[in-house]
């Protein structure tokens, strides 16, 4: 990668989010390709894209693609490979545009795996590439060769390949690119030799591909005919809504259906406002639950979601006796396993736009304006001195003192249902959170999400046990002074799989090996790596603490010892 290098037109847009991807400018004239390299190549046609920041760990056979590194474009270090995926994650879902990842050849793809999968899972678009060693010896199994190296992060990455010449490497980027766009967006895989580099080659070609599609409209119609036909119509939102900017549509398409809204299992997105009328709650993954919940609906429509995502085991039917599903959803590997009812596969914004484009329903006042959710009681602080807040009382100070509309990364799984109760979002584009259940990802996450909205507060809040997942990520925030406040909640457990325990059999008051976490100091753990912090035991203290770590000039941290 050189600055130097003959140079195409670096002022021509990436991906928007519109869907569209590649670029309009014009290609090096015939006969001037004769001094590009490899190397001049990726980055011409990174930097048309817009992947101008390179999310990476540094490995040897890597090392020739940052020799002569652009002024313009931005290295952005992280001290473990999750890290680096996990900030590439947070950066590519507030950005809406592919990220560009470099790893390590073999051990480093296989230390970014946890992340790798939950960027799938999140249908997060990365570009993910990793090193090889140089193609004259891989015969002879050397050093830091990746065998089968295009195997080894699959199933999780939609396309992956280590491409037969150094001459088909920019294509390979290019043609990953656009497939990592593509609806359902996720991760993709290039291994490129490390003799590849100062190859020759020619730059890709401009073009541009649009990466979206319309539902088709005669199911589209079919799913609008039975809203207008029912009396008690439910929507299930997931973060495809979001991932789509449909969060308005939606809001709209629910309002002119007076239809109570609630949010699909395992979703890593707001999106619907959480503090809306409408708004109903959060379905666990559980299939009688879901049943229990939608009970009463006749019509039940699934909005960027599957139909359903389930934790354990169940029976019985899917929806309530006398419902009919329905689902619009971007990815027809999920459509293909709904279990009943009406699927349309495509954009979920284009296909709730021509949801609304239809003639309101006749007599949209006949249906009673469902009640609103009601809110838990108000949480209070211990009674006596010394004894440990709940986790209730945290979430609600960091509600009252918090920035309504600012952005939460989450990755504190014991303690979502209450976060779901005392903490609510109030728009789309203000809270992620892992789709996997795979730990390591929120604090990087909140990194690169920092990276992407520059001048916003983003507060991480992270349970003990998943903070020493990738707690390197405080390291990348100094580094890069961003304004990340992380809360960190401190209970001493894994109280999640505690709290899960029963459901296999295990009487209340059985220990559940493996899952204490005594000893650990978070602010000691964040002062070695240049970041203040402060630890809260006193429930009077905990609102101050919070007002200051939301106004720092830089990251801090905020340790809550919690009951």
């Amino acid at each position: 990668m050189t600055g130097s290098a003959p140079q195409q037109n670096s002022g021509q847009e990436g991906a928007q989010r519109s869907g569209n991807t590649g670029d309009t400018g014009n290609t090096t004239p015939a006969g001037a390709t004769a001094a590009w390299t490899v190397r001049d190549a990726v980055i011409d046609f990174a930097r048309r894209v817009g992947m101008t920041s390179v999310f990476a760990n540094p490995g040897s056979t890597e090392l020739p693609m940052f020799r002569d590194f652009p002024a313009d474009f931005r290295y952005v270090l992280g001290l473990h490979e999750a890290v680096v995926v996990g900030m590439a994650d947070g950066y590519a879902q507030a950005t809406g545009n592919a990220a560009l990842v470099n790893l390590h050849s073999a051990a480093g793809v296989g230390n970014a795996m946890g992340n790798i999968f939950t960027a799938f899972r999140n249908r997060t678009p990365l570009v993910v590439t990793a090193g090889q060693q140089a193609r004259s010896i891989l015969p002879f199994d050397p050093f830091l060769a990746a065998t089968q190296a295009t195997e080894l992060p699959k199933p999780y990455v939609k396309w992956s390949i280590e491409p037969a010449r150094a001459q088909d490497v920019p294509l390979a980027i290019a043609r990953a690119y656009s497939i990592a766009m593509q609806e359902p967006r996720g991760p993709v895989f290039v291994s490129i030799p490390v003799d590849d580099w100062d190859q020759p080659a020619d730059p890709v070609p401009s073009r541009a591909l649009a990466c979206t599609t319309r539902p088709e409209p005669a199911m589209m119609a079919r799913i609008g005919a039975l809203l207008d036909a029912c009396e008690r119509p439910a929507f299930v939102v997931g973060g495809a809504v979001d991932r789509a900017g449909a969060a308005e549509d939606v809001v709209q398409l629910a309002e002119r259906h007076r239809a109570r809204v609630f949010v699909a299992p395992m979703t890593g997105r707001c999106s619907f406002p959480e503090t809306h009328r409408l708004f109903a709650g959060f379905l666990p993954a559980m299939r009688e639950r879901i049943v229990e919940l939608l009970d009463g609906h006749d019509a039940i429509f699934a909005i960027g979601a599957p139909a359903f995502t389930y934790h354990v085991e169940g029976q019985g039917p899917h929806v309530p006796p006398g419902a009919q599903l329905c689902q619009l959803i971007d990815d027809p590997g999920v459509a293909a396993w709904t279990p009943e009812g009406l699927i349309a596969v495509g954009n979920v914004r284009l296909g709730v736009q021509d949801l609304l484009a239809r003639p309101a329903p006749t007599a949209p006042c006949a249906r009673e304006l469902p009640a609103p959710r009601v809110l838990p009681p108000r949480a209070l602080p211990p009674e006596a001195a010394g004894e440990r807040m709940s986790v209730a009382f945290a979430l609600q100070t960091l509600a009252e003192v918090r920035d309504p509309h600012g952005i939460v990364v989450e990755e504190a799984p014991s303690a979502r249902p209450v976060m779901q109760a005392y903490l609510p979002m109030a728009r789309a584009g203000t809270f992620l959170t892992m789709d996997s259940g795979g730990l390591g990802y929120g604090m990087p996450a909140a990194v690169g999400v920092a990276l992407a909205r520059p001048g916003e507060r983003v507060t991480a809040l992270i349970g003990d046990g998943s903070s020493m997942y990738s707690i390197q990520a405080i390291w990348s925030a100094v580094q890069m002074n961003l304004p990340i406040t992380f809360v960190i909640l401190n209970n001493t457990r894994y109280a999640a799989l505690q709290d899960f325990a029963p459901v296999f059999g295990f009487a209340k008051e059985d220990p559940v090996q493996g899952t204490d976490l005594p000893g650990l100091d978070f602010v000691t753990l964040a002062a070695g790596m240049g970041c203040t912090g402060v630890r809260v035991t006193e429930a009077a203290h905990l609102a101050g603490v919070l007002r200051a770590a939301l106004v720092a000039s830089g990251p801090a941290l905020v340790e809550i010892v919690l009951a």
